[in-house]
């Protein structure tokens, strides 16, 4: 029942915003009562603090299946922007400017745990793009994660619209791929930018 109140209301906040679903909008939702979810739950902080953890662990873990179907570097982050459009298209308001205007301390608890595991990935997809010929090989490979990095954040923690941060997002991919890419790493981000709907 935990498992399925977490997923539940990740829905919820993800669909509607983490300040405006209540516990009573998941518990009618759920057709529980509400006293089942604080058997659980002893607030909303704490449930919040759960489905942003579902959250993390689901993004990575898709994030994990795109890099093992071995696309291409400039490809694979197509790929990965594309899940996360998927994943956030129901929400209006940007999920991470949600938390930090009113949940603070649960926002710094997940940018905490996000900025190893992104670091993390954005390293790995450079590396592999360099291996590729596509990303020039004499980049400074630390600066241009923390370049990426603070750019895809900032949209996200100053860009209240969902669909606004998703446009930003694939212009910060852009700009992040042209500033790496060689002639042939161009060629194909061209080809990417062109099956690309925002």
């Amino acid at each position: 029942m935990k498992d399925k109140i977490i997923s539940k209301a990740t829905d919820l906040f993800l669909k509607l915003g983490f300040k405006s679903v209540t516990m009573d909008d998941i518990a009618g939702d759920m057709c529980i009562s509400k006293k089942t979810i604080y058997k659980y739950f002893c607030n909303k902080e704490v449930l919040i603090k759960e489905s942003t953890e579902m959250v993390h662990i689901t993004v990575h873990e898709i994030i994990d299946t795109i890099v093992a179907k071995n696309h291409n570097a400039i490809e694979e982050n197509f790929e990965i922007r594309k899940m996360f459009k998927e994943m956030f298209k129901s929400s209006d308001t940007s999920p991470l400017y949600q938390l930090k205007k009113h949940y603070p301390e649960i926002y710094q608890n997940v940018m905490s745990r996000e900025i190893n595991k992104c670091n993390m990935c954005f390293k790995q997809n450079i590396e592999k793009g360099i291996m590729q010929h596509l990303y020039r090989k004499d980049l400074d490979v630390d600066v241009y994660v923390k370049f990426y990095y603070t750019l895809i954040f900032s949209i996200n923690e100053n860009t209240p619209s969902e669909k606004e941060a998703q446009k930003l997002e694939l212009d910060a991919l852009e700009y992040h791929t042209r500033a790496m890419a060689t002639t042939k790493g161009i060629a194909e981000l061209e080809v990417q930018l062109s099956k690309t709907n925002i």
